[in-house]
């Protein structure tokens, strides 16, 4: 097999329809499967999405909630549970799933409450481009670009496979490269760095759609100046079985698990800034706290609210489109 670029890869490896992960695979998210979301851990999450969105569905006068990519349902039925009941009675729930297996799990979850799309641009159609949005660990699970510093610039990481199908990275001659803040932070030589473009041109084409409202993303990763602090590997990793995979295992189980990098949130915000009006960026635990004030403490909210764990390795891009 010729090298291809490892973006190529990691698309076929989780998307492809009828061997990638999300396609086949994925049948249970939780202990039970290969990895766990925080909605599964404790119900901090859901009550602090749904204070944020019954405030944002108000002020934005919106009557239309979307989440991108809702996993098992979990934390939209919790949010929907968790709003006032009038808000609740107001509002239609739109969830936007590629997944056939997961949107399965949904359907069984929630029922009638809902209504399903396939992309964003349906969903933003249905809901006249006015919408509040939410997504939990979803920009993670767009394929990424890999680049290695080197002494002649930063090269492309390609990937190809033997006749034993072993893996094998090499990197590719110089080239333009992507839109990325990555590249202007300092670097040493042999440093190695994720870009998920796939999601700049995802963002590209829907993000126009969408006239008024607001929005908030949640994903584990940092800003560009600390993202890759004492990683010199970069952040891409496997999971499966809860297992963490990294280096040359990441090839090992194709199709089987989960492959997932950290995301650049200064990017998220670059890539955004000529269509929304307002952006703040801030840690999930303080999300948390400012938006579940009435959570009874228990030891799983405390992991999701811990400054040296969970609270902020995960970060919440909140923006705003006016009309």
């Amino acid at each position: 097999m010729e090298p291809i670029p490892f973006e190529q890869f990691m698309a076929r490896a989780l998307h492809d329809h009828h061997h990638g992960y999300y396609a086949r695979k994925i049948q249970t998210i939780g202990h039970g499967g290969d990895f766990t979301t925080a909605p599964m851990l404790s119900n901090t999450t859901a009550l602090a999405v749904a204070a944020w969105a019954n405030l944002a569905l108000r002020e934005s006068q919106c009557r239309n909630l979307i989440e991108i990519g809702p996993g098992a349902g979990t934390l939209a039925a919790a949010v929907m549970k968790s709003l006032p009941w009038l808000t609740r009675w107001k509002t239609h729930l739109h969830l936007v799933e590629t997944s056939a297996p997961l949107t399965k799990i949904q359907k069984q979850r929630l029922g009638n409450r809902a209504t399903w799309h396939h992309t964003i641009q349906d969903a933003l159609t249905a809901c006249d481009g006015h919408a509040v949005i939410y997504s939990n660990e979803w920009v993670d699970a767009f394929p990424v670009r890999r680049f290695e510093k080197t002494t002649m610039g930063w090269q492309e990481i390609a990937v190809h496979f033997d006749q034993q199908k072993l893996a094998h990275e090499s990197l590719m001659p110089l080239s333009p490269l992507p839109e990325s803040s990555g590249f202007l932070t300092s670097h040493p030589i042999g440093q190695r760095i994720e870009v998920h473009e796939s999601f700049h041109r995802h963002l590209t084409d829907w993000l126009p759609l969408w006239k008024s409202g607001k929005m908030i993303t949640i994903d584990y990763g940092a800003e560009a100046k600390t993202l890759y602090h004492r990683r010199p590997h970069g952040t891409l990793r496997a999971y499966l079985h809860q297992q963490r995979l990294e280096g040359l295992a990441i090839y090992q189980n194709i199709g089987r698990q989960d492959l997932t990098a950290d995301v650049n949130f200064t990017d998220l915000q670059d890539w955004s800034r000529p269509w929304v009006t307002q952006q703040r960026l801030m840690t999930f635990s303080d999300f948390l706290t400012s938006n579940s004030k009435s959570t009874t403490p228990d030891a799983a909210h405390d992991f999701l609210t811990d400054h040296q764990g969970a609270g902020d390795a995960f970060l919440v891009l909140e923006q705003e489109r006016s009309p």
